[in-house]
């Protein structure tokens, strides 16, 4: 190990059925050092962390920790935590109904009787050391998200943790409040704390950390110095799309009058629930837009917000220059929007239920479940949508959930297409599909345009975004940084609008 190295992984593989998640990488850590771990989605960057922390046991390669004399194995959660490295997650795996105290010292009393004094006093000592402002003896129900997260640092900084990784901590914070997690961290780094920093904000790399390790479909792209990376850059290896390899990629939708349609809906300082900085926005009848930018930029969360999928805390909205109020699902979907969802198996599927169930769902809920169609209509919806998408089933009865995750898709496709809408808004809908069915589903969203149908699409391939949107917004850390069209449709102009228009 070098010098200052606090942790070194080496030639990592990890598999699953089907599924190479890792393939020889590495990572190191040195001491006193906020270290990013970046990549985008199924980049490898949660797998290789539980490879580390003993969720998952790699299946070849090696772990050298400071202090040991050769390669470490860590089989579990708690040799890892025995070894000096501790997790702090997004979602906080403390205990809400006990004090501040009780959850810093859990589960680690020598003897069944527990001295609440003294307990209270050491917790208070080390809130104090680590400028945490916070009673012992508060609940840590009634704590902030980021005073929660910081007693889990405190919790593992006693546990004399060496290594510290941070996943996600701020995805959930305001301003205020990741400015005292930063403030923390730097703390923690002058007393030698080597911090992993897990995140998909841009700005907030470039603020607090010293060092970024890029993966990309479970492989190590690089290793590189904050200074020596512009963000620009750092876009296209996360991509893996080199600036200067990069052609300008032919739009093949039909050239889109702006100046002739009219506006289908138009959105003004939108914002809900989940963070979203309030954005303009508006769509013409037979136009194709999209959001983009890097996972947890915003993306989903914008199109959530328009389909009242999310708790909208502003704004207002005309649907053909009409003011509405929408504020749930059944409120767009009856202003004729339609939402197919970023996860299908979550959002989407009901998998115990039929194909057939599946596909009139949408419009059996905007009549009402009191006013079921009959069979023989059900069936004639099906057959329909089978036919027009060519899902591959055995039958309209087939359950949903034995079908590909392709024709899953075009199952859900077909729902929202049953209810005829004017808008329809498609959240990554060729993700985890065969190459075939995209073609197909984006041919699709080019023939419904062409027909009048307006489409917001999103995709995390930016290839695909360009050969289907004539309008593209893009989103940075949840605000709206730029709006695309024309000439600047590039792969080039693209990851400069998403790194802050850095030029280097």
């Amino acid at each position: 190990m070098q010098d200052r190295s606090l942790l070194e992984m080496r030639g990592i593989y990890k598999s699953f059925p089907g599924v190479k998640a890792l393939k020889n990488v590495d990572f190191t850590l040195r001491e006193g050092e906020i270290h990013a771990l970046m990549g985008e989605n199924g980049a490898g960057k949660s797998t290789l962390i539980k490879v580390l922390t003993g969720v998952h046991v790699k299946d070849s390669g090696d772990i050298f920790i400071k202090g040991h004399s050769g390669p470490v194995q860590i089989h579990s959660p708690q040799e890892a935590q025995n070894a000096g490295i501790s997790t702090v997650y997004q979602e906080i795996s403390l205990c809400p109904n006990l004090s501040v105290a009780e959850n810093i010292f859990l589960g680690r009393g020598k003897t069944p009787i527990v001295k609440w004094r003294d307990m209270n006093r050491k917790a208070g000592e080390l809130l104090d050391s680590l400028g945490i402002a916070v009673k012992p003896t508060q609940q840590l129900a009634s704590c902030s998200i980021a005073v929660q997260q910081m007693v889990a640092i405190a919790r593992a900084v006693d546990m004399d943790c060496r290594v510290l990784i941070l996943d996600e901590p701020t995805s959930s914070l305001d301003e205020s409040e990741v400015a005292k997690l930063f403030k923390l961290m730097r703390d923690l780094r002058s007393r030698g704390v080597g911090i992993i920093f897990v995140t998909h904000f841009l700005d907030q790399v470039y603020e607090v950390c010293d060092r970024i390790t890029v993966l990309r479909d479970g492989q190590f792209v690089g290793e590189y110095e904050i200074g020596s990376l512009p963000r620009v850059q750092l876009v296209s290896k996360m991509l893996g799309k080199e600036l200067d390899d990069m052609a300008d990629i032919k739009n093949d939708a039909p050239t889109f009058d702006a100046m002739k349609a009219k506006v289908v809906y138009e959105a003004e300082e939108l914002c809900s629930s989940e963070g979203i900085k309030p954005f303009n926005f508006n769509i013409r009848k037979g136009e194709v837009n999209g959001f983009t930018g890097l996972l947890g930029s915003g993306r989903s969360e914008c199109v959530r917000a328009i389909f009242g999928a999310d708790k909208v805390t502003g704004g207002r909205v005309k649907v053909e220059g009409k003011a509405v109020k929408i504020n749930k699902p059944i409120d767009a979907m009856r202003n004729g929007i339609a939402y197919l969802p970023e996860d299908r198996k979550r959002d989407g599927i009901v998998g115990d239920l039929s194909v057939r169930d599946n596909i009139i769902l949408a419009l059996q809920v905007k009549k009402g479940f009191f006013k079921p169609f009959s069979k023989s209509q059900a069936i004639a919806f099906a057959d329909e949508y089978i036919k027009l998408l060519d899902i591959k089933t055995a039958s309209v009865d087939t359950p949903i959930k034995s079908l590909s995750g392709g024709n899953q898709q075009k199952v859900i496709l077909g729902r929202w297409l049953l209810t005829h809408p004017k808008y329809l808004i498609l959240d990554e809908p060729t993700r985890g599909i065969d190459v075939g069915t995209k073609v197909d589903i984006q041919k699709l969203v080019l023939k419904l345009a062409s027909e009048g149908m307006s489409i917001t699409f999103i995709s995390s391939e930016t290839d695909e975004m360009l050969r289907t949107c004539s309008r593209l917004l893009v989103m940075r850390d949840r605000k709206l940084v730029g709006i695309l069209t024309g000439d600047e449709l590039t792969q080039n102009t693209i990851m400069n609008t998403i790194a802050g228009g850095e030029q280097k």
